[in-house]
């Protein structure tokens, strides 16, 4: 796919993309679209693991010549699939509307940290299905992080099929962090405006059909990021962070409101809105959940919380200094108990070590589950996974395994063993990048021992930039729709 140049500048002056660390480095994005059928393998790749691991991430297609917030990148997909012991690597640009209409230089919006397009009406920015990956109904949906048209990809294949309404029963958008329940078949999702005083839920059916949608009205706009699942319950996000055009302007995009508390509100999954129950707790930023279950009165969530990076603004990134000291994320793991009977909500922190973009066993997702493989966080100036913690999410012990200097990885997918026989039989899987060589690779972790390195790694024929959010498609589903 062609990539435009920069805009004339003198050459002793930087550009804002020689200025921008999140187009620099790890983070610079890949022209081509490559497929390797058969990949060199460095060791053994287990027999008893067949999927898909892919992986979202921003990648402009054209080079930025306005202010470019990471976010802003057009979803481009890798993965690796696994069978008989062999691999083969692809990464495809996903086809939103609005990629193709900036290919074809029509399109009508930009990205954050630019004036908005109010025309567009509440899709005011360029809606790029960067963010997330879901495996629902037999393929992929990519979601983006301000709530945007789902697009459905072919998980074997990484091309785009089409873009996702559920037969037309959509109202609106979806935002990145839905979930899938394996055991039932459904997608639960949850919507926002950046603008309006509302959120709300919907219910897809393993047939992709919307099953329930139910809005939940709010103090006011809010910016959440994720969401809750359990059996029974949706958990909502209304956590003291909104959109502002005073936080847009410092290029910062976001503001946090002191002087407000946050909560939870858990749903009835297939009831009514009305009905939901909130839980007031610390004043908190929650970027990811791990995973949430019922324990008899009590709804059980497991999030990164955030916490101070301590980090000043790098003059040498110049506008994009602010930017820069939030995407660094630093975050724990906390425990929250909602006691639906009587109100009461308590919480823990299970470690001090800082771990976020977390993996579970999918088939775990909304019930109790032991195990979360979260990254270990390098606390630099930009946002790197130098590792994994797998937590015990029962005692917070955790074991951990740590990439060589200069190696930096992808948020990881657990990928169960055929005939696994419990939650952590099977292999943890990700991308790597050496950040001198620029050489990328696959590793292919023992679940049970991560701490014991790679079993297996698969040779990349190009360079992995650092991305976002990954999932596990199962072989044996992989088309069944």
């Amino acid at each position: 796919m062609p990539s435009s140049a920069t805009a004339s500048r003198d050459q002793d002056t930087p550009s804002l993309v020689d200025l921008n660390p999140y187009l620099n480095g790890i983070f610079a994005p890949v022209s081509a679209e490559t497929t390797v059928v058969d990949c060199t393998v460095i060791g053994e790749i287990p027999r008893d693991l067949h999927g898909a691991y892919c992986r979202n991430g921003p990648n402009p297609a054209n080079t930025p010549i306005d202010l470019h917030h990471w976010f802003d990148g057009d979803g481009m997909i890798h993965a690796v699939y696994f069978e008989n012991g062999k691999a083969e690597y692809r990464n495809r640009y996903i086809r939103t509307d609005d990629l193709k209409s900036e290919l074809a230089g029509t399109l009508d919006a930009g990205g954050v940290l630019l004036p908005a397009n109010p025309a567009r009406g509440e899709k005011v920015y360029k809606d790029t299905a960067n963010t997330d990956l879901v495996f629902h109904n037999g393929a992929l949906m990519a979601l983006w992080y301000i709530s945007g048209t789902p697009v459905r990809v072919d998980a074997r294949t990484l091309e785009t099929i089409r873009n996702e309404d559920f037969g037309g029963a959509l109202p609106r958008c979806v935002s990145a962090h839905g979930k899938t329940d394996t055991k039932t078949g459904e997608f639960a999702f949850f919507d926002y405006s950046l603008h309006q005083p509302w959120m709300s839920y919907g219910i897809v059916g393993k047939d992709n059909v919307l099953k329930n949608f139910q809005r939940v009205e709010l103090p006011g706009a809010r910016l959440p990021h994720d969401m809750g699942l359990t059996e029974n319950y949706v958990i909502l996000h209304d956590l003291p962070v909104v959109f502002s055009e005073a936080g847009r302007r410092k290029n910062l995009w976001r503001i946090e409101s002191q002087d407000r508390g946050a909560r939870f509100g858990v749903a009835p999954r297939n009831g009514s809105g009305a009905d939901i129950k909130w839980f007031e707790v610390e004043p908190c930023y929650i970027y990811h959940v791990v995973n949430a279950w019922e324990d008899g009165d009590e709804v059980v969530m497991h999030a990164c919380k955030m916490v101070p990076n301590g980090l000043k603004p790098n003059p040498s990134y110049g506008p994009y200094a602010p930017m820069a000291v939030v995407l660094a994320l630093h975050a724990v793991p906390v425990e929250w108990r909602m006691n639906m009977r009587t109100g009461a909500v308590r919480s823990r922190q299970l470690d001090d070590r800082l771990g976020e973009f977390p993996a579970i066993n999918n088939e775990y997702n909304g019930r109790k589950g032991r195990y979360s493989y979260n990254v270990s966080l390098d606390p630099g100036e930009t946002l790197r996974f130098d590792g994994f913690h797998k937590y015990n999410l029962e005692t917070g012990a955790a074991e951990t395994y740590k990439y060589a200097p200069g190696v930096f990885g992808s948020e990881g997918a657990f990928a169960p063993r055929i005939g696994a026989k419990d939650e952590d039989d099977g292999y943890l899987v990700t991308f790597t990048t050496d950040e001198n060589s620029g050489a990328s690779e696959v590793q292919v972790l023992n679940a049970k021992d991560i701490a014991a390195g790679p079993i297996a790694r698969v040779v990349l024929p190009c360079r992995v930039p650092a991305g976002f959010h990954a999932t596990w498609a199962p072989g044996s589903e992989i088309g069944a729709r």
